[in-house]
């Protein structure tokens, strides 16, 4: 599913015009990504949770010069789903 296809489902859903529900789900996004960048996790009860993981330094090899080279320790965005969530998707979804 990419963003248009959910925009046109919640705009049917709810009823509302296309470009409002495009705002809002820009919106929201923008805030949660505001949000990390700040330092701030977001926590949403039954969906999940958009925390900030930390990458410990380690040694990585550049293969074209056969040389290795020392790769800092940095945070990055991650998404946990919340319980309820993951059980969902066990259940109504088939494995492939």
């Amino acid at each position: 599913m990419t963003k248009a296809d959910l925009v046109a489902k919640i705009s049917e859903k709810l009823g509302m015009e296309k470009g409002d529900v495009q705002a809002t789900v820009e919106s929201f996004m923008s805030e949660v990504k505001n949000s990390l960048e700040g330092g701030d996790n977001v926590y949403l009860r039954g969906f999940g949770s958009f925390i900030i993981k930390t990458r410990a330094e380690k040694t990585g090899r550049n293969i074209s010069k056969n040389t290795t080279i020392k790769i800092p320790a940095h945070n990055i965005p991650a998404f946990k789903p919340a319980k309820v969530f993951v059980e969902g998707v066990k259940t109504n979804v088939e494995v492939k």
